[in-house]
């Protein structure tokens, strides 16, 4: 069957995007990206300012260009998980199957750690995030999203890979943070470590 005219466009639309994508990493890790125009971004990657922003709404978005691809496939861990599988579960394993991967000197993750600009938008980005998946979480298991146990995992399950990164082994820091979460503090070898010190004291 002939390739449609739509979806001729689309393919010619993720062609561009990816290009101001890559042009604006590029020029960002190589200069910085307090001394790198959007203009200087749309002229590398053959484009004008105006189609520039139509991609993408801000100077800071450019970095972030799988912003709705990260949100989408948070919800998809949650709504399309295994039958019997936990919510828990299924973002424990998707959360060490795409977060813990990018080491801490990773030149995207330098960039955006160092520059104000980008940490603001990366928080509010997350934030996001952490809300859109509040309400699929809500939605998977009949509680309200502001319920306490479900803005709870939510906002856990967007920081843990934060906390994972410094250690030497994301993926399995990651996995016992999760275990501390579903087994609780009496669960983990630090309370027993805690009542050690208690009976020595």
């Amino acid at each position: 069957m002939p390739e449609t005219t739509t979806g001729r466009r689309e393919r010619k639309k993720a062609r561009t995007r990816q290009a101001l994508a890559d042009a604006a990493v590029r020029l960002f890790t190589e200069r910085g990206f307090d001394n790198v125009g959007v203009r200087e971004v749309a002229e590398a990657a053959d484009v004008s300012l105006s189609t520039l922003f139509k991609h993408f709404p801000s100077k800071e978005a450019l970095v972030f260009d799988l912003d709705e691809d990260l949100e989408s496939a948070l919800i998809a861990a949650v709504r399309d998980r295994a039958p019997g599988r936990s919510v828990l579960h299924a973002l424990r394993d998707h959360l060490v199957g795409t977060r813990t991967h990018v080491p801490a000197d990773d030149p995207m993750f330098v960039l955006v750690e160092s520059t104000p600009a980008l940490r603001d938008y990366a928080r509010r980005m997350w934030s996001r995030h952490e809300k859109a998946l509040a309400a699929a979480l809500a939605e998977e298991t009949g509680l309200a999203a502001e319920d306490p146990a479900v803005a709870g995992l939510a906002r856990f399950a967007l920081e843990a890979p934060g906390i994972a990164r410094s250690g030497q082994d994301p993926a399995r820091t990651l996995s016992e943070l999760f275990a501390l979460l579903e087994h609780g503090w009496a669960g983990t070898a630090l309370a027993r470590g805690d009542d050690r010190a208690g009976r020595d004291g």
